[in-house]
């Protein structure tokens, strides 16, 4: 297509005639409709996709040309709708060799043309659409001709993708898609769901510049990953404007979780309605999702995309549900007997521990290692207790021998939890020590050298043992370190090195119960994390919040 100015002024010539039997025979606001609607009008680009912006009602108009010389022609359309459905056509306007001719020349004294009341020339619509899928319309034009396409929203404001070629023998730009674009469900598990489709012809001619992406979501399927992106960000999340691109520009987006494994790479977009996620596989043509909630629908669809120009052709959309959960397994509790619970935080499982009364009187103890968890304890079916716990908590309750009790736990965050677990009918033996009324080290800023610290912390009325710990560490391990910390960890986990002192202590009254500790011999503006521990009789260990401090760096 010869890109001259004699082009950008054929659309100009045509409305112009227009206009001027409107002047005469229509109303002024009329004619300030057909300029206005010039003026949302423009040549569109042949080779390349084109994103086009819609207002709601009103039609939006672009042209093309088919030049002569070229004639028979062939030229394909492609139109993407990315939100609600569309209307649009094409139209032709077949004029005279005669006047084409002087387009191409460059005629364009607009004088010359207001005089032309006519242009020897028809317009016929040759193809429309109303919807919201990606169509192409392939046609073959025999004489010179300006097309026209227009597009109209009804709905509300949104955008679309156009492509335009003319050049059918330079490939496609969009990744063809086989005969039976079909997505086959071959396996279905609780958290599982396996897929298998045929392979695009592409990826055969193609494979380093072609790969597969799926899309998984719970509300329905996408006819393209404009449209898919689009209902993203409409729920209030960034998204990448294509599956393959850098990890590294969306790392840091709160509601986004990137996973690069395998050569795959799965990005997880979270939102009140759900979470969509997208998975982006190479070219293998099969894959199991893994890690689905169970007994609920899923939504899944395929894109091929071209990893060169960023274009992509959909398979078509499937679903499929997921399995019911398998009832959770019982855990028996034993009298006296402690336990660790580990619990998923993503798949937000429920863990079960039943224990049968032989007393009247029993306790349950729970100390939290990580996270948070939330306890729900029943009996004989009615519910007794139900909170959130954090530290160290105690639940003493009274029914009859024989009484079932039974203790559900979850996670309350997305990250793994784990709790220790104790019943006992023993209240006069606790395998647990007595706990302050706070665990956190306190540290004095006024006390702090080039190369000691001062901290301090709570005791009880009980005499315990109390071991200080510390650790040289980097700022940028902090976070980390006091988010994954094991406060149900004792000091053998800790190298001989880190130990600083052990010591016992108590105070009758619990007001003065507090000692402080001044730890020398450290280096010069340095970030050090400190730990104490309180050892009970039994000997479980409770560790106190760890508290980081850095010394001074000029005394």
């Amino acid at each position: 297509l010869k890109m001259s100015w004699a082009w950008f002024y054929l659309p100009l010539r045509l409305l112009m005639a227009v206009c001027l039997c409107h002047a005469v025979r229509a109303p002024t606001s009329t004619f300030k409709s057909d300029l206005f609607n010039f003026y949302h009008s423009l040549i569109l680009a042949n080779g390349k996709e084109t994103t086009i912006h819609l207002l709601k009602d009103i039609p939006k108009r672009y042209y093309f040309v088919v030049e002569e010389g070229r004639a028979p022609a062939p030229f394909t359309v492609t139109v993407t709708p990315c939100d609600v459905p569309i209307e649009w056509s094409i139209l032709r306007h077949k004029a005279s060799a005669t006047f084409l001719g002087k387009a191409a020349h460059g005629d364009h004294d607009t004088q010359e043309i207001s005089k032309s009341p006519k242009m020897p020339s028809t317009l016929s619509t040759i193809f429309n659409y109303k919807g919201n899928s990606v169509e192409t319309y392939v046609g073959m034009s025999y004489y010179s001709a300006l097309y026209m396409l227009e597009f109209l929203s009804t709905e509300r404001d949104t955008h679309i993708t156009v492509y335009l070629t003319t050049d059918t023998t330079s490939g496609h730009l969009y990744p063809e898609l086989p005969l039976d674009p079909r997505i086959d469900i071959i396996g279905i598990g609780h958290t599982t769901v396996t897929l298998a489709w045929k392979h695009s012809p592409s990826v055969l001619q193609h494979r380093e510049n072609i790969q597969y992406c799926l899309l998984v979501n719970e509300k329905h399927n996408y006819k393209s990953l404009c449209a898919a992106e689009t209902a993203i960000r409409s729920s209030g999340m960034k998204v990448p404007p294509m599956l393959a691109l850098s990890l590294s520009p969306y790392l840091r987006e709160p509601q986004q979780v990137m996973i690069l494994s395998n050569s795959e790479l799965s990005i997880i977009n979270r939102a009140s309605g759900g979470e969509v996620r997208q998975i982006c596989v190479g070219t293998k043509n099969t894959y199991t999702v893994p890690n689905l909630s169970a007994s609920t629908q899923y939504y899944f669809d395929v894109f091929v995309v071209n990893l060169l120009t960023n274009a992509s052709a959909a398979y078509t959309g499937t679903f499929a549900r997921t399995l019911e959960e398998p009832e959770p397994k019982m855990t028996e509790l034993k009298d006296g007997k402690v336990i660790q619970v580990v619990l998923d935080g993503k798949k937000q499982k429920q863990y079960s521990l039943q224990y049968q009364a032989r007393h009247k009187r029993i306790q349950f103890t729970f100390q939290l290692c990580r996270g948070q968890v939330q306890v729900h304890i029943t009996k004989n079916g009615k519910t007794v207790a139900s909170e959130n716990v954090s530290g160290l908590r105690y639940f003493s309750l009274k029914g009859n021998m024989l009484d079932t009790y039974l203790v559900q736990l979850r996670s309350t965050e997305q990250s793994n939890s784990s709790v220790k677990v104790q019943v006992s009918s023993h209240f006069h033996k606790p395998l647990f020590p007595l706990l302050p009324d706070s665990l956190k080290i306190k540290s004095f800023s006024k006390l702090r050298t080039c190369n000691s610290v001062t901290i301090a912390w709570l005791g009880t009325q009980e005499e315990s043992k109390y071991c200080v710990y510390k650790r040289r560490i980097e700022e940028d391990q902090v976070w980390m370190e006091l988010q994954s910390a094991d406060r149900c960890a004792g000091p053998v986990s800790r190298h001989r090195s880190e130990k600083v002192l052990c010591k016992y202590f108590y105070d009758i009254n619990p007001q003065r119960a507090v000692t402080t500790e001044t730890i020398k011999g450290l280096d010069v503006g340095t970030l050090y994390l400190f730990d104490v521990y309180l050892m009970g009789p039994s000997g479980i260990p409770v560790r106190y919040y760890s508290k980081v401090v850095k010394t001074r760096k000029k005394c």
